[in-house]
C-alpha cells in the first residue's frame, strides 16, 4: 500500500469537437510532468461537452485509448478522463480509469444532464465504480452526479472521490461548495477537475479545479481561466487518523439504491 498519492490535475481549454487537436496540445501540456501516480482529464476531453455523440464516439479499441494507455506507461501512472463512447449503437459519457500497466476500468456517466439534452443523445450508466489502486478505494464520477449525493455516499470505504467536469461560470459557486460538501459528507478527499475556456455554444467555463480533504480544507490554489497542471498530495495516514478520531461515517443512514 502507498501512504501519499501523487495527482495531476489538468486544467484545460478544449478544441471543439477535434480529437487530433485535443491530444496534440495534450501532449505538449504533459512534457514536464514528473513522479506523480494520477493524472486526471477534464470530462469529454477530446471534444468538449458535445451533444452529437454519433460522428465523435470512439469504441473501446479506439485511438484514445490507445493514446491513455500511451501516457500511462510513459509516465508510469493512471490516466483518468472521460470520452465519448459508442458501445453497439448506444453512446456514452464513459469516464476511463486507465492502470500504467494498460488495464482500463470504466464508469459511465449516470446522472445525464437533461439541462443540455444529454440525456436524449447518451445512456445512462447504472453502476458505480470503485477502483483499487495503490492500496487506495477510488470513486470516479462525472459532472452532474456532483449534485446527487446519494449515488457518491461512501458505503464502499473508498479514500478519494474524482469529479471530472465542464461547469460553467454562472454555477461554478455550486461546483466549488459542493465538492466541498461531497468531502465532508463522506469523509473522503475529493478532486474536481473543471475545463477552461468557451465551447461553441457560448458556454464559458473558468477552471476553479481542485482537492480537497476529508474536512473540507483546501488542498490547492484555486486557478481561473488559465491552463495548468495543478498537484496534490494526498496522505493515507491523516485520513485514517481523521477517520478514527471522528468515525461519521460510523452512524450514517442504511439505504439501497433501485
Amino acid at each position: 500500500m502507498q501512504t501519499d498519492l501523487q495527482i495531476a490535475i489538468i486544467q484545460k481549454d478544449l478544441v471543439w469537437e477535434n480529437a487530433i487537436k485535443n491530444k496534440a496540445k495534450l501532449d505538449v501540456l504533459l512534457e514536464d510532468i514528473q513522479n506523480v501516480d494520477v493524472i486526471i482529464l477534464p470530462e469529454m476531453f477530446t471534444t468538449g461537452f458535445s451533444m452529437v455523440p454519433k460522428p465523435l464516439a470512439e469504441d473501446m479499441n479506439g485511438e484514445t485509448v490507445d493514446w491513455m494507455q500511451q501516457k500511462a506507461a510513459h509516465f508510469d501512472a493512471a490516466v483518468v478522463g472521460s470520452i465519448i463512447i459508442n458501445n453497439k449503437g448506444r453512446y456514452y459519457n464513459r469516464m476511463l480509469f486507465v492502470h500504467p500497466k494498460g488495464k482500463i476500468e470504466t464508469y459511465d456517466k449516470r446522472h445525464t444532464f437533461t439541462l443540455a439534452g444529454e440525456h436524449k443523445a447518451y445512456t445512462s450508466g447504472k453502476n458505480k465504480l470503485i477502483v483499487d489502486y495503490k492500496g487506495w478505494k477510488i470513486c470516479p464520477l462525472i459532472c452532474y452526479d456532483l449534485r446527487f449525493p446519494v449515488w457518491s455516499r461512501n458505503v464502499e470505504e473508498y479514500d478519494l472521490l474524482i469529479y471530472v467536469a465542464n461547469w460553467p461560470i454562472p454555477r461554478i459557486n455550486a461546483w466549488k461548495t459542493l465538492l466541498k460538501a461531497r468531502a465532508i459528507e463522506n469523509m473522503s478527499y475529493c478532486i474536481g477537475v473543471n475545463r477552461v475556456g468557451v465551447d461553441t455554444n457560448g458556454y464559458e467555463y473558468n477552471g476553479n479545479s481542485m482537492a480537497i480533504d476529508f474536512l473540507g480544507n483546501e488542498l490547492t490554489e484555486v486557478v481561473e481561466n488559465e491552463e495548468k497542471i495543478i498537484y496534490a498530495t494526498l496522505s493515507k495516514n491523516k485520513l485514517r487518523n481523521v477517520r478514527t478520531k471522528l468515525p461519521f461515517l460510523e452512524d450514517k443512514d442504511q439505504f439501497t439504491i433501485h
